[in-house]
């Protein structure tokens, strides 16, 4: 059986429900600390390990990483960005 083709407009829906759907689940109170905790290698790629870090022990607080994810949402942006991608397409260290 063959596997349909995504659009790009489908693909790229697709990635920002999820990215949505992380930082939603970050901001529930107490819950939200278990998938930070889950979440810290994720940070830590895209973000650098100091920052990824930071990123998710501020995630982990219960209700400052729900303060903190709902400004992000609102702004449209995170605090600490993510690494800038070379030209090459890799994200650089």
């Amino acid at each position: 059986m063959a596997k349909k083709k995504r659009s790009i407009k489908r693909t790229i829906a697709h990635a920002a429900g999820w990215q949505v759907a992380k930082r939603v689940a970050k901001m529930v109170p107490f819950g939200g600390t278990a998938v930070a905790i889950v979440l810290v290698g994720s940070d830590i790629k895209n973000k650098g390990f100091v920052k990824g870090v930071v990123n998710s022990g501020i995630d982990a607080i219960p209700f400052v990483g729900l303060v903190k994810n709902g400004v992000e949402i609102v702004r449209g942006k995170d605090f600490l960005p993510d690494k800038e991608e070379s030209k090459n397409g890799s994200k650089d260290s």
